[in-house]
């Protein structure tokens, strides 16, 4: 599978796999539930969402963060979104209204709800900026609107598209740390390229958007689409180079679908219909947990708290 193969359709073959996605029981059992942050409650975080709202709601109700209205219902909890909101699904604008209603909400409880940066927002950014303007990429010419067309782009959204989205979404971070938990969007080292810290890695992404430049945007976006990173044999490893940059003690990304970071994709007879994804993925010796259940591929939109329970 390409470094940086991104699935775009539904109906992709599918993972038939029935036990659980955590490989390390021992390592979870073991963690001690981090202590809350003073005055604020538990943390939780949500995996890819790719514009399926409906699923979202339904998700963030069942771990009782809305009511059954869609408004915020969990007091002085704190709630990260990992990036992805829109491409493939039927409502990636309402996604992001959603987010930051609760936003709004959670703040007021005492609570908080925050979002990082997305490959896909960037790519929604570009096309919206940029449209059909030509950028280099390394196989040649390439275009925002034509990146954004290929990887599941819907005119619906963007004919939604205002611009205070637009706004919300080039002030998202890319990285954050809470309770020893560094929260990335992909499962890449690439951060490593725009900074030393936190702080340096935000400050350049957002000095990279206001700029505007085309070509630079384009290859910020190209870096965060990378893949993958923590997966083989020396991805502890490459887990460990970003918590020594930024801290905390395990990652925690979206971005790869879980059946495609296990490398465990069913055969294409038709026999399969879903994604056999019951929660998280810890892998590269416990030190990373993945949260994209593959909901475009009829997976599973996940919402956990953290620290995972053993």
């Amino acid at each position: 599978m390409p470094e940086e193969y991104t699935p775009t359709a539904r109906d992709l073959p599918v993972i038939t796999r029935t036990d659980t996605l955590v490989d390390h029981p021992s390592v979870l059992a073991a963690q001690e539930p981090a202590p809350e942050t003073e005055g604020l409650g538990p943390l939780y975080v949500v995996g890819d969402v790719h514009g399926y709202y409906e699923e979202l709601r339904a998700a963030l109700e069942a771990e009782g963060l809305i009511d059954a209205d869609g408004t915020w219902a969990a007091g002085n909890a704190r709630l990260w979104f990992l990036g992805d909101f829109t491409d493939r699904g039927p409502d990636g604008i309402g996604v992001i209204d959603l987010v930051m209603q609760l936003s709004a909400e959670a703040a007021a409880a005492g609570g908080y709800c925050k979002a990082l940066m997305g490959n896909h927002e960037l790519l929604l950014l570009g096309a919206k900026r940029f449209g059909d303007t030509p950028v280099q990429s390394g196989a040649g010419t390439a275009s925002f609107q034509a990146a954004w067309l290929l990887n599941g782009g819907q005119k619906n959204d963007m004919d939604r598209l205002e611009d205070h989205h637009l706004q919300w979404m080039a002030r998202l971070d890319a990285v954050m740390e809470e309770d020893g938990h560094l929260l990335v969007h992909s499962d890449t080292t690439a951060y490593l390229e725009y900074g030393a810290s936190i702080e340096e890695v935000n400050d350049t992404v957002h000095d990279v958007l206001t700029r505007s430049e085309a070509d630079e945007v384009w290859d910020l976006f190209r870096k965060f689409t990378k893949r993958f990173a923590f997966r083989d044999e020396a991805g502890a490893q490459a887990v460990r180079e970003l918590l020594d940059a930024y801290g905390g003690n395990r990652v925690v990304h979206g971005h790869s679908p879980i059946p495609y970071l296990l490398g465990e994709v069913g055969g294409e007879d038709g026999e399969d219909d879903g994604v056999a994804v019951d929660g998280p993925h810890v892998y590269a010796d416990g030190l990373a947990i993945a949260m994209d259940g593959g909901v475009t591929m009829a997976g599973k939109l996940l919402v956990c708290q953290l620290p995972l329970a053993g």
